[in-house]
This record gives structure tokens, sequence and C-alpha cells, in this order.
């Protein structure tokens, strides 16, 4: 018998809140944290609205001397662990290290901004200036080897990339590891801060953002006959993952049980997903078998939902493929009509939300849900939060390349 994996802890930074109660009463009241962009003059950009993190002082959180020696997006998932440790009640540090508790915090793109700060060092100032840290923390890893300094944890140690399912693959990839004896407990998750002008001008040539400047609250409308593309964001989700046994014997407090986790390819095309969205299928059919589980079993999913043309009509063919009738009677919905798209961060702030919803009780809304499309007729839980009780719920990520990660998480019964 594998070894069960529960979920003790939650950690957050996020357009709509920087942490977990913030983030998940502004998802259920419907409030959008998508805005005019502020961290740069985007005047001469084409897109001018964002989904920015607000509030958030590094330099107040860990100091000036941390605060510049991490990227943001390192940062973001410091903070977010911060949050997940206190969260879940664990007590690492203390000069001790811990060889049984590891970290998996992915990121799609890692630290841009340090990379593109120092590349306009080096064109404007020369070789001399460019900062000896640019590499260490512009290097993916950079968050997943901060956190364990930060810590103590020798664990194993690992950051993955795969675009807009790394955080949905971070968790499951995490959950591997202690199912195979590995570790006892598991930080992971994702962290993205992508918010910046070359990326803006790269995803809208792309064809991939919205252009609703005027509108930047209702440019996000995934599902609706309207959408026009997705809106960049950036943020950081943190889980804290355990085996059951090691929970269950330092009185922990259990949120759920994560029994499913699935991952295929398209293996189609490097931004446009397969049309027949059997990529996506595939991974929801092997996170269901994963956790040996029926179709009709599942009440809920968190849709990747991006609010591209493409995506949300492949997502929703994808999803009757394997529910069938039974996809009738899902309540499905999308985070990022809320916080944007943040992408490496997406699937671990979205499986967050599947989270608190099976603790709660209720499914956040799809705000801005105004126009049916005829090739989107799932039941979208359009801009009002439901009462629903779930006792499973299922979360979609899919990503550039064709990467494609499902989560299925089970209401916690105390086993017997």
């Amino acid at each position: 018998m594998r070894r069960r994996v529960v979920v003790t802890g939650l950690g957050a930074v996020t357009p709509a809140g920087n942490d977990v109660p913030t983030l998940w009463e502004n998802l259920l009241a419907g409030r959008s944290g998508i805005g005019p962009i502020t961290q740069f003059d985007p005047s001469d950009l084409e897109v001018r609205i964002a989904a920015e993190v607000k509030g958030f002082d590094p330099v107040a959180l860990f100091g000036r001397k941390e605060a510049r020696r991490n990227d943001r997006f390192t940062l973001f998932a410091m903070e977010a662990t911060r949050q997940a440790v206190e969260d879940a009640n664990l007590s690492f540090g203390n000069g001790e290290f811990r060889e049984d508790v590891g970290v998996l915090i992915g990121t799609g793109i890692g630290g841009a901004h340090t990379f593109l700060h120092n590349y306009d060092i080096l064109k404007e100032r020369g070789p001399r200036r460019v900062s000896p840290m640019m590499i260490p923390m512009m290097m993916p890893n950079a968050a997943s080897a901060a956190v364990a300094m930060q810590y103590g944890l020798r664990g194993p140690n690992v950051c993955l990339a795969s675009a807009c399912a790394t955080g949905a693959h971070a968790i499951g990839e995490a959950a591997k590891i202690i199912q195979r004896g590995d570790a006892e407990v598991m930080i992971c998750g994702g962290s993205e801060a992508v918010v910046h002008p070359i990326a803006i001008a790269a995803f809208k040539n792309m064809g991939a953002l919205s252009t609703r400047n005027d509108e930047p609250e209702r440019a996000c409308r995934p599902f609706d006959a309207e959408r026009d593309g997705f809106v960049l964001g950036e943020g950081a989700g943190i889980v804290i993952l355990e085996s059951l046994e090691h929970a269950l014997a330092r009185g922990a407090r259990i949120y759920c049980e994560l029994i499913g986790y699935g991952a295929s390819a398209d293996a189609f095309h490097i931004t446009a997903p397969e049309e027949s969205g059997e990529g996506a299928a595939l991974a929801m059919r092997r996170a269901l078998a994963d956790a040996g589980l029926p179709p009709e079993a599942v009440d809920y999913i968190n849709a990747h939902g991006t609010s591209t043309p493409l995506n949300d009509r492949i997502e929703t063919h994808a999803i009757r493929t394997v529910f069938g009738d039974h996809a009738d009677r899902l309540a499905v919905s999308s985070t990022k009509s809320m916080v944007g798209h943040l992408m490496g961060a997406a699937g671990a702030v979205e499986a967050i939300a599947c989270v608190k919803s099976l603790e709660t009780g209720w499914v956040h809304p799809t705000i801005n849900y105004e126009n049916p499309d005829p090739e989107c007729d799932l039941d979208y839980v359009p801009n009002e939060p439901r009462r629903l009780e779930p006792r499973v719920a299922l979360s979609n990520s899919f990503g550039f390349g064709g990467h494609n990660g499902c989560l299925i998480f089970q209401r916690w019964e105390e086993a017997t």
C-alpha cells in the first residue's frame, strides 16, 4: 500500500491578496486583482494592464540585505513559504537540519527581473558593473534553494519548469517523493514574477493577451464568448504536504488529502493546445486512475480557464470527453478570472483554491461570465459563489509546450 499524502499548510502571495485568508475572501467575493500596470510606465505598450501583487515590501519582510540578494520571484516564494510553514505549525531551523523535509518549488521563467536589469547594466555601464549575484538570483532553482537554506532542510530539493503547468507538477511530483518514502514533508508549489515590458510585448505579439486596457477588472473572462486573451499576473502559491503518518504523529491540522496526480503531453505545438484536447483528457484520466476514482466521484473542477479562445474551448471539450454525462453535473470555475495568469505559480494557487473549497464547502465564481459561448457549455459558476460541499475536487493546469498536470484532492476524513 502506498503512503497517503495530506495537505497541512497553505501560503500565497497573489494579486488578490498577500495571504490565503485575504485571497480566499476576495475570490468568494468575486473581486478582481487586475488593474493598470504600476511597476513601470506602460504607455508605449499595446497592453497596459496586468495582475500585479500589491503592497509587497520585501525589505520589511526580510531586511534590506535579503531583499537585494533575491529576485522578486524568490521573495514571493519565501514569503508564501513562511506563511505555509506557520499555518502548518511546523518548527524548522534552530540550528538543526532536517533530512526528512524537502522542497520542490517550480517556476515557468525564473529570475527575469534580475536578468533583464543586469542586461541593461551591461549595455549602459559595461561588463564590470554586472552583479556577481546575477546568476544565483536568476536561476530557476533559486527559490527552492533559498527556502532550504532558510530552514535548514536537507531532504530532496528540486526545481521544475513546465510553463503554466509548473505549479501542479510541483505539487504532484512532491507527493510522489513522499509516497516513495524519500521525505516525510514537502514544501512545494510555484512562483513567478514576469510583469515586465518585454514579457508584455512578447505575449501581446503572440496574440495571447487581452487588450481591454479600459476595463482591466473585466478583461479576464474565461469561457465567455467575448474573451480575447489572458492577463499576465505574478505571485506564488506554496502547499505543505506530509505523509499521513507524520501528520497524525505530530497532531497536525489536516486540510484534505491529495489522492490523485496525472501528467501528460500534447506532443503537438509549442503554444497552441491540441485541437481534440486528448492530451488534457489523458492527464485527467491518469489523475482519476491514480486516485482510484470513477469520473462520477468528482464534484468540482478548478479549470485552467485562461480566457483565451482556444484554451477554454478545448478544455471544455476535454472535460466532456473524460466525464461524459457527468460533465453537466460538475461545477467548474476559473481562478484566473480574478488573479490573472500567474504562469508557473498558477497551478499552485489554483490548488489552494481547491483545498479551500473542500475545507469551507464553498466554490468561488468565474467572474465576467456574461455572454455564453455555445462551444463552452459547462456550469462555470458564473459571477456568484456557490455553496456546494464538494467531496472531491480536480485542478487542471495546462502549459505552453503541451505540458499537462492534474491534481485531485479529497475532503479529509480521519482514518478509522
